[in-house]
């Protein structure tokens, strides 16, 4: 049993929603902290659910966990979020977010044409890179980039 104020890694897991696995993933990662008992059990503080809330929201959005972990590394002490840090985080995350939904609008109207054909061969295809004049651009795609504020 858990001493009072400390959560077994079930009772996380449980409370959370998230598996024990990705709370193990998480602790791997230097996302959340444990301790061990005497028994080798883990053993979290309460305040690991704001910080798993705080990872699964930003999972949810698409932030990875590698810019999760940079954002929570600099929190003083590597403090669970305050209202104030989920603030500062998340508006550090919106220009990111912003330039993905600017993609994701331009491979949704460029789609719109192909998505009946699947061959590209119609006449009008607005993703075709006719005798792949874009390669003179550099590696990697092209139309769906969205240029840097």
């Amino acid at each position: 049993m858990a001493m009072p104020g400390e959560l077994t890694v079930g009772e996380v897991a449980k409370r959370s929603g998230v598996a024990v696995s990705a709370l193990h993933f998480y602790e791997t990662r230097g996302l959340i902290h444990s301790h061990r008992t005497a028994g080798n059990q883990r053993r979290y503080s309460r305040d690991v659910l704001r910080r798993v809330a705080v990872i699964r929201i930003a999972q949810d959005v698409g932030i990875s966990l590698a810019d999760i972990a940079a954002a929570l590394a600099t929190l003083p002490d590597g403090r669970t979020p305050t209202r104030e840090d989920w603030s500062l985080l998340s508006t550090a995350w919106r220009h990111d977010l912003d330039h993905r939904i600017e993609q994701l609008k331009k491979l949704r109207d460029g789609l719109t044409d192909c998505i009946g054909c699947g061959c590209m061969s119609i006449d009008k295809c607005p993703l075709r890179n006719r005798e792949d004049r874009l390669s003179r651009q550099g590696p990697g795609p092209r139309r769906l980039l969205v240029p840097a504020e």
